[in-house]
């Protein structure tokens, strides 16, 4: 979008412009706006800037003559201006500092990721020789993860960076423990409850460790001999699980049933309604969602917002309706991985949805006059701008792709909210 170098003093309400300035040496929530009042004028003049950006094409007037006369300003028009940019910097300010904050949370939790996701490499190399040991640890993991997220009402689910590493079994499995604990926290679930479904989470795919990698990372269509070995993931899953006595027995079901369905049209017993149990039924859903973004072939991957879609439109019948209904408000309607845009055209990455107000998530913006490790992110909660629509990544400009750098392994943590 080309822009034109255009003096101060032609402002007028109604451009389109782009501040030659950083995003921290001006008061405004963003580096281009579209001018709305005087008082936007006289605070971009107190800048000290000659000159700004002009966006013809998202304006909606033109620019003043060069000769316009400008009116001269009252003293008490001047002292309320003064003030309004006083309180404008205060809070631009504080919101700032909230960022810093933020980003210093979003360490801690990919601190917290990346320790959860070596123990749970440490438990996986030893489920097979030393099985009790591994279900120690795993049981351990389990107990420090629930206790974190119960310490608080206000929870937030983050996006994590990704792994160089290819580890499909390990990001699942971590996933789906995490959403499941959410997921059985918001429905109320007493705490021993949430353990032994984080814990069936966590194991529910082991199996697949014996299943061979060609057919795990097959990206065309399994022959019907294939589909049948790779079904074999939830006995072998449940026969892993039954090496060590200490498996709690509560968590079982969802080793062998989180590939049942509701309308009997799963596997490997073709159970229908109740005969599932009921935590079985909720780490399906989680299942189904992770898969539904993460498929075998990366190219049938769906993005958050139509994973969700999906599941909600054409798997009703086969999923619990409630703890569907559940997963999704959990979520949010654009979840954490979706590429957005917002009111103002501008393009961004949700980042993070706080489970207290999902309709506001934090969004990471594209700003090309900012490096990408230094990019904007701003809580929708706080500003005035509302996201439009998901983008599909592969549709982004070469540019906004790099700069937003949309996961192609989405993962997940969480975060008590201060």
């Amino acid at each position: 979008m080309a822009s034109i170098k255009l003096s101060v003093e032609r402002l007028t309400e109604g451009l389109y412009i782009k501040l030659p300035l950083q995003w921290t040496d001006h008061p405004f929530l963003l580096n281009h706006f579209k001018i709305k009042d005087h008082q936007q004028i006289r605070l971009i003049k107190n800048l000290g800037v000659k000159f700004v950006y002009l966006i013809p094409e998202k304006s909606d007037t033109k620019p003043l003559d060069p000769d316009t006369p400008v009116d001269a300003l009252t003293e008490d028009e001047s002292h309320f201006l003064d003030r309004q940019a006083e309180k404008l910097w205060k809070e631009k300010q504080g919101r700032i500092t909230r960022l810093k904050n933020y980003k210093l949370k979003l360490q801690r939790c990919e601190k917290n990721f990346n320790r959860s996701m070596g123990q749970l490499r440490s438990i996986v190399g030893k489920i097979k020789s030393r099985p009790v040991t591994a279900i120690q640890e795993a049981e351990g993991l389990v107990e420090d993860m629930v206790d974190a997220l119960l310490e608080s009402d206000s929870i937030a689910l983050h996006l994590m960076n990704d792994s160089k590493e290819s580890e499909d079994i390990y990001f699942h499995s971590l996933n789906v423990a995490i959403l499941s604990m959410m997921l059985a926290k918001s429905c109320g679930k007493s705490a021993r409850e949430i353990k032994t479904i984080a814990l069936g989470a966590l194991f529910h795919d082991m199996g697949k460790l014996k299943i061979p990698s060609a057919i795990l990372r097959k990206t065309t269509p399994l022959t019907e001999p294939e589909q049948n070995y790779l079904k074999l993931h939830t006995k072998y899953s449940l026969d892993l699980a039954n090496l060590a006595e200490s498996f709690p027995e509560a968590a079982k079901p969802i080793l062998s049933q989180h590939h049942e369905l509701l309308d009997g049209s799963g596997y490997p017993s073709q159970l229908k309604g109740d005969e599932i149990d009921n935590n079985a039924q909720l780490v399906a859903i989680v299942n189904a969602y992770d898969t539904l973004c993460h498929p075998q072939d990366p190219n049938k991957a769906r993005i958050p917002y139509s994973a969700l879609s999906y599941l909600f439109k054409n798997k009703k019948e086969q999923y619990n309706s409630d703890y569907l209904a559940l997963f999704i408000r959990l979520m949010g309607v654009y979840p954490p991985g979706s590429v957005v845009q917002l009111s103002n055209q501008q393009l961004g990455l949700v980042i993070s949805v706080n489970t207290e107000s999902l309709l506001f998530p934090n969004v990471l913006l594209y700003d090309p006059s900012v490096p990408s490790n230094e990019a904007p992110i701003i809580d929708l909660e706080e500003s005035d701008l509302r996201i439009e629509q998901a983008i599909p990544p592969h549709k982004l400009p070469e540019n906004v792709h790099t700069y937003l750098n949309p996961r192609i392994r989405m993962s997940f943590y969480f975060d008590a909210d201060d």
